[in-house]
C-alpha cells in the first residue's frame, strides 16, 4: 500500500496540512503513521478528505461528519446517511431562502441609487402599526 506524507496528501486533496492535523485529531481522519517522524496516511486518504469537503459544503456539521464517517463501517451505514440527508434538507431550503433574501437587498441597495445612508429610502424605519 502507497502512503503519502501530509504535504503529498494536503495537495492531492488540496486542503491545507494543518486542515489534516485538525480533522486527525478530531477524529475525521485515521490517526497517521509516522515514517522518519513524519506523518503519512494510506493514499486512500484522498477519498475521504473529498467525503468530508463534500459533506461540509452540503453543510453538515463536522460533529455530523464524524458521525457519519463512524457508521460508515456498519451495515445501517446507508440508512442513517438518507436520516441524516433528509434531515438536512429542510436546513439548506432555509438558507437558501435566506441568501435570496440577502441577494435581493443588495439589488435594491444598488437600485436605489441614492449613494447616501443618511438619506437612503431603503434605511427608514417602518411603521408597523396602521
Amino acid at each position: 500500500m502507497r502512503y503519502l506524507p501530509i504535504g503529498e496528501l494536503a495537495d492531492k486533496a488540496r486542503v491545507r496540512a494543518s486542515a489534516l492535523r485538525y480533522w486527525e485529531e478530531r477524529g475525521l481522519l485515521p490517526g497517521a503513521r509516522r515514517e522518519g517522524g513524519r506523518r503519512v496516511w494510506p493514499a486512500t486518504t484522498v477519498r475521504r478528505v473529498a467525503l468530508i469537503k463534500m459533506a461540509q459544503r452540503a453543510g453538515f456539521t463536522l460533529a455530523e461528519i464524524t458521525q457519519l464517517l463512524a457508521s460508515n463501517a456498519t451495515p445501517s451505514a446507508t440508512r442513517q446517511w438518507r436520516d441524516m440527508a433528509t434531515r438536512k434538507l429542510p436546513e439548506l431550503d432555509e438558507y437558501i431562502a435566506q441568501t435570496r433574501a440577502l441577494r435581493q437587498a443588495v439589488a435594491d441597495c444598488l437600485e436605489c441609487g441614492c449613494m447616501n445612508f443618511d438619506q437612503c429610502v431603503l434605511l427608514e424605519p417602518t411603521d408597523a402599526t396602521p
